[in-house]
């Protein structure tokens, strides 16, 4: 086109265009097919921003959640270590009141200590206790528990707060004993040949139609003069009856498996 013409378009365009604003219903007209052709553009843009908006909203409300939900944890797992805390020290309350029951109850002069060390290869033979010969602890002195006898003094170090203690359920200790309410008497020591593997005692030389029954209790007789009388050692579980003398399987009144505060009688004069 050339260059003439195309001023002369121009020119007769931008005068329609001048005639067709100077009228208000043709203005109108023009106005109402513009917006009603972009209203659908409007409307979804619209939408749109609703969307994003309520995205905006949920990813906000999803990360508040999420960090009071980790406090939430935090603060769970730290009242259950308080709540440990509370039901350990509760137990370790009950038996150190029980301990100091027993302390009073009993007429022995005793000092109380803690099993320290339980070596698995021994467990129904010794413990370490926290006691020692500063403590006026030395070989051949009994331990009690609240429950009855646990053995006796083993070892004694000279220069630290340590003995070994000989349990009741080792073989090697040996206490003469009596069955309440009968004429019987024994030797008692410890018995591993349970198949279960847990610790009974065995009650020997009774006599051969011993006057003994499951449920009776077993104490000591005081013969030896190493153990004093009348401390409860366990409860008859059975008896086998022989020839010449019969033997019983004894239950021992203390918990061996679970054993912690325990009490040494001292010498009358220390």
């Amino acid at each position: 086109m050339k260059p003439l013409n195309l001023i002369a378009l121009l020119l007769f365009l931008g005068g329609a265009l001048w005639a067709l604003t100077r009228n208000d219903r043709v203005v109108r007209s023009i106005q109402a097919s513009y917006y009603s052709a972009i209203s659908p553009f409007l409307r979804t843009g619209s939408s749109l921003e609703n969307h994003a908006r309520e995205f905006l909203c949920d990813t906000k409300s999803a990360k508040t959640l999420e960090l009071e939900l980790r406090q939430t944890r935090s603060e769970l797992a730290r009242l259950k270590l308080i709540e440990s805390r509370l039901h350990s020290l509760e137990a370790e309350n009950s038996e150190l009141r029980k301990a100091l029951d027993f302390k009073q109850s009993t007429g022995f002069k005793v000092i109380a200590a803690n099993v320290t060390r339980r070596n698995p290869t021994t467990w129904w033979q010794t413990v370490e206790i926290d006691a020692g010969s500063k403590e006026g602890v030395k070989p051949q002195l009994m331990v009690l528990a609240k429950d009855g006898l646990v053995g006796i003094v083993e070892r004694s170090d000279n220069h630290s707060k340590h003995s070994s203690v000989l349990l009741l359920t080792d073989e090697k200790c040996q206490v003469a004993a009596r069955v309440e309410g009968s004429p019987e008497v024994g030797i008692l020591c410890g018995h591993r040949g349970t198949p279960d593997g847990e610790a009974l005692l065995r009650l020997r030389f009774l006599s051969s139609n011993a006057a003994a029954h499951q449920g009776q209790r077993v104490f000591t007789s005081g013969r030896g003069g190493v153990f004093a009388a009348d401390i409860l050692l366990g409860t008859i579980d059975s008896v086998e009856k022989g020839a010449l003398d019969s033997e019983a399987l004894v239950r021992p009144s203390v918990n061996f498996a679970d054993l912690g505060a325990v009490f040494v009688v001292l010498p009358a004069d220390s």
